[in-house]
């Protein structure tokens, strides 16, 4: 421990539920987001962010955008894989003033055997998918927390007395 404290790390939920992180996170509505994967990564944010406050300070606000991309090249011209990437930008925006607070992106990916069963190519590729959309909302979600613990230590810096 004496080592961590040396170098400035510090737990992300250092103090539980009362941390700065855990209370923004609590402080945080998701707005809608269109098409299937958006809904899972919706649903995947709202059970890692847990019920928002009555009146939430701020809204999160997703974009995705999801491609499949085939390659390797069977002996028929078929392609033999294909890589899904889900893209998320996301902005953390107060809902008051519709100040945004933070803009960043999330990238995840994933690669899929094309097989002869269109079945199981469709099956794979939705497996996938819901892969992917946790993935968004696990970095969403750190990214969130670090965002709220960066902000509690300036806040506490710049009102420590000088």
């Amino acid at each position: 421990m004496l080592t961590l404290s040396a170098c400035a790390l510090s737990p992300v939920y250092g103090g539980g539920g009362r941390s700065a992180s855990a209370r923004l996170l609590n402080d945080i509505s998701v707005a809608p987001i269109t098409d299937r994967a958006g809904f899972l990564v919706r649903e995947s944010l709202k059970e890692q962010l847990g019920k928002p406050a009555a009146n939430p300070r701020y809204r999160l606000e997703v974009l995705l955008d999801d491609k499949i991309v085939a390659f390797g090249v069977r002996g028929d011209s078929s392609a033999a894989r294909e890589r899904r990437t889900l893209r998320a930008r996301f902005r953390l925006v107060e809902a008051s003033t519709g100040t945004v607070v933070l803009d960043d992106t999330a990238t995840a990916d994933a690669g899929i055997d094309r097989v002869s069963s269109n079945y199981a190519v469709v099956a794979a590729e939705a497996t996938a998918l819901e892969r992917l959309a946790n993935d968004i909302a696990r970095q969403i979600t750190a990214r969130l927390a670090r965002h709220g613990n960066a902000t509690a230590k300036k806040s506490t810096v710049s009102d420590s007395p000088r």
